[in-house]
């Protein structure tokens, strides 16, 4: 009994993963080896009374208003008709059992800040306290059994909301089991069957529905229902700030001579004239922007698989312009879908002219950078029934086609000069004179 003792120690003090751990089996096999004569049905029964009495017991705990328990778990979801998995983020307030869940398609910085945001907005209202584990996405150290070194998007998230943080101990998930036993919930019930979408939104407003929907669920031992209960955490919360959260991770960079801008192992264009230059980039959950001081040079929609390209033809018309010959062979330009009266104006501008048709052709493409792709097509569409072809003519009829009305000058909000009255002019010196010339 003392060596199987010393075996089941063994396994916990080493901290070993439950499925590398001693079986009664192989602690069996041991022991046969060390001389044991026995059966293996006694050892069996020994190792399970001895599992059976170092079972850890917990205390069970008391959960006040106002404080909530913060957890990420995982699931399949059929996305535009591909099975994928997903990683769904998930705040649960202990005292009423509400929950906000939000799917992601990782679990990460911004996803970690977005999910914050949007619960508190589903709560309506701050939790003063919030658990969570040890993952990398809010603790870059461990220093002990609760000391902690905050990453930069966690301390960044708490200093827009002002709660305070609780982190469990090493290997006790317990510590913040009502999220932990959410998860397993939410994923047997909201993601069976497999949910199927085309968007990340159509996912999102299907999860927020059944979350509205849970809180008409009365929980066992408790008053009333989750909503009913809520209004209790409600009146605990801290008010949400006026001012809403930026959920992005910033990261410092530098264009390249290609005008790529790299984020999270995939590349986004800018404007080629900002190619070499230092920019800042922002991701988001849905988007990425790239920021140079205070101006936004370029918002893409954010890619999430690796080595990938986001381009934006816009951003290479100035280059094309001086490099007129890699109109058929730049990159950027290869999957731009454009109206087929684009084409049409190309062959018209180089039959009047070969080279400098297609040097005019880059310069109506460049009344995009302005103008909207709809109204540079019209455009062109008037442009095409006329027996010559212009990027001036193009951009002529971009203007609007009324003039402008003439402005009126109103007395309102000058009462200081509503009560002066002008003489009408004598025309008289006027009439002489014009007689003097006759």
């Amino acid at each position: 009994m003392e060596r199987i003792a010393a075996i089941l120690q063994a396994d916990k003090d080493d901290n070993l993963p439950q499925k590398q751990r001693h079986t009664a089996k192989r602690i069996f096999e041991r022991l046969r080896e060390e001389g044991y004569p026995g059966g293996y049905t006694q050892v069996k029964e020994a190792v399970r009374a001895l599992r059976r009495t170092s079972q850890e017991v917990f205390m069970p705990l008391r959960h006040d208003p106002g404080e909530a328990q913060v957890d990420f778990g995982h699931a399949l979801v059929k996305f535009q008709g591909e099975l994928i998995k997903v990683a769904f983020f998930v705040m649960a307030l202990p005292h009423s059992d509400a929950i906000s869940v939000r799917a992601y398609p990782r679990e990460c910085t911004e996803t970690f800040q977005d999910g914050h945001a949007q619960a508190f907005a589903f709560f309506e209202g701050v939790p003063r306290r919030i658990s969570y584990d040890n993952a990398k996405t809010s603790v870059s150290q461990i220093l002990g059994a609760h000391a902690r070194k905050l990453t930069d998007g966690f301390l960044q998230l708490q200093s827009h909301y002002l709660f305070a943080e609780h982190f469990c101990r090493v290997y006790r998930p317990n510590e913040k089991g009502v999220v932990e036993s959410m998860v397993k919930f939410i994923r047997l019930n909201f993601f069976v069957p497999v949910p199927e979408v085309d968007s990340w939104a159509e996912l999102n407003c299907f999860l927020r529905r059944r979350c509205v929907d849970d809180l008409e669920r009365r929980v066992r031992g408790k008053g009333g229902t989750k909503k009913e209960m809520l209004r209790e955490d409600q009146a605990a919360f801290l008010t949400l700030p006026a001012a809403p959260f930026d959920a992005c991770r910033k990261v410092s960079t530098t264009a390249d001579r290609l005008s790529l801008v790299r984020f999270d192992a995939n590349d986004y264009s800018v404007p080629v004239r900002w190619a070499h230059h230092p920019v800042v980039v922002k991701g988001y959950v849905d988007k990425v922007v790239i920021c140079r001081h205070d101006e936004v040079l370029a918002e893409h929609a954010r890619l999430w698989g690796k080595e990938e390209v986001a381009y934006d033809p816009s951003h290479y018309l100035e280059l094309l312009e001086r490099k007129p010959g890699a109109l058929d062979y730049a990159e950027p330009l290869a999957e731009w879908e454009l109206p087929e009266c684009f084409h049409m104006l190309r062959g018209r501008l180089e039959r009047q002219g070969r080279v400098q048709g297609v040097k005019e052709y880059i310069q109506v493409l460049r009344l995009m950078e302005k103008h909207p792709l709809d109204r540079v097509a019209q455009a062109i569409e008037k442009t095409l029934k006329l027996r010559h072809c212009s990027r001036d003519i193009v951009a002529q009829f971009l203007y609007p086609d009324e003039l402008p009305e003439a402005p009126t000058f109103v007395l309102d909000g000058y009462e200081h000069i509503q009560g002066i009255r002008v003489n009408a002019p004598d025309l008289c010196a006027y009439a002489a004179l014009l007689g003097g010339l006759n």
